[in-house]
């Protein structure tokens, strides 16, 4: 069975190669961004896999008439930019010019995939666009009632509102859910929200918790730590260089260890399992290794502490004006801090280490910043893919 897929707002192909890794063809990928366009077209003529076969629009969206793609989509996958409901953000939220939800919506209209999936930030969620978040969730059920040009969207969101309670069939089932990345093997603490839609003359019956299945945890990790050694041993850091239980973990490790029941699950991948093998780019300037790069500067400041090297990395972040200084740096534990290399960043993000990253350190990270991780994508689209064999 082929499984056609289109992705909007790409950025530098995060979410794209998680839904590949996961069996879908990705026909075209669609990005505005000349950098992360850049960085897409030149891993494509590296002949990265599956880079290799897509093709690469650089073009706003807004302008771009869907209907002129006549395949068969089974997927339709985007990435609206967060920067309207971030939490670092000016949080304007429909009222952002960069809200791109209603041309997202446009194209799911246009094109009838049997699924969709969309990402986007945390801060979505928050209460003060909760009204807002109800309105985008009934245009993607309903996506053919159009908002008229005398509407206002809350206006629209009356006469969604209306079709929902008169018992209209939804065009689309729609689930939500908050997922962390680190639950799913990557090392970086990355919360986001994931909206899926099933096309309902499907029948899919489908969840978050049965379809993508958490599959490491903190305990876990805890465990290999503070319990059993294994983690310490395996990186052989010895005992005085290991300190002492975090603080804020102190009663997870006691129960842990007064139970002396091993998790089932894998551990959280840290900051050190992901980069353990990487030389120190300061100390070893001349490694060779593509994005691997010393970038001199980082300091700590109020709120900007860095990653610690034995938990997953705080969140990547892009920055609205470049790159928050003491958020994509790591922290060890002698004091010393030191930015993120591109490579490590992209490490951090599950990118694989034969896909490279062009432009500036800030360009690149701001990237990395704004990317879906790897492997959280392709968790996700393994999910859709098997639940759309079982409802076929």
């Amino acid at each position: 069975m082929s499984l056609k897929s289109i992705e909007l707002f790409s950025g530098a192909g995060g979410l794209a190669l998680g839904i590949s890794n996961a069996g879908f063809e990705h026909d075209a990928i669609f990005e505005w961004n000349k950098h992360a366009c850049d960085t897409l077209r030149q891993n494509k003529e590296l002949g990265i896999a599956p880079i290799s076969k897509w093709s690469i629009v650089e073009c706003d969206v807004r302008k771009f008439d869907f209907r002129n793609l006549n395949n068969e989509l089974t997927l339709l996958a985007a990435g609206p930019p967060c920067q309207p409901f971030s939490q670092g953000g000016k949080h304007r939220g429909h009222k952002d010019e960069r809200d791109m939800f209603p041309v997202t919506i446009e194209a799911l209209d246009a094109l009838r995939p049997k699924i969709f999936l969309i990402e986007n930030v945390k801060g979505l969620l928050r209460h003060s666009f909760a009204t807002y978040f109800e309105y985008i969730l009934l245009r993607l059920s309903y996506p053919s009632l159009k908002r008229r040009k005398s509407e206002n969207w809350s206006d629209h969101l009356s006469r969604l509102e209306q079709q929902q309670s008169k018992g209209a069939p939804r065009e689309y089932n729609i689930v939500f859910q908050l997922l962390n990345a680190a639950n799913y093997g990557v090392p970086q603490i990355r919360e986001r929200v994931f909206i899926v839609g099933f096309r309902s003359d499907l029948n899919v019956s489908w969840s978050f918790q049965k379809n993508v299945p958490q599959t490491n945890s903190l305990d876990s990790l805890l465990w290999s730590q503070w319990v059993s050694s294994e983690y310490w041993e395996r990186h052989k850091v010895s005992k005085k260089d290991r300190g002492v239980v975090p603080h804020k973990f102190l009663s997870i490790v006691t129960e842990l260890r007064a139970s002396n029941n091993q998790p089932l699950i894998k551990p959280w991948i840290t900051v050190r399992d992901a980069i353990c093998d990487l030389p120190d780019p300061e100390k070893y300037p001349s490694s060779g290794i593509s994005n691997h790069v010393f970038n001199p500067g980082a300091k700590i400041y109020a709120g900007h502490t860095g990653s610690l090297l034995d938990l997953p990395a705080k969140t990547l972040k892009a920055g609205d004006h470049g790159v928050p200084g003491g958020e994509n740096m790591i922290a060890f534990s002698n004091g010393r801090v030191r930015y993120f290399t591109v490579r490590e960043s992209a490490r951090i993000q599950t990118f694989p280490d034969e896909y490279l990253f062009f432009g500036s350190w800030t360009e690149s990270m701001r990237q990395l910043g704004n990317a879906v991780p790897v492997k959280l994508g392709q968790a996700i689209a393994t999910g859709l893919r098997s639940s759309l064999n079982d409802g076929i």
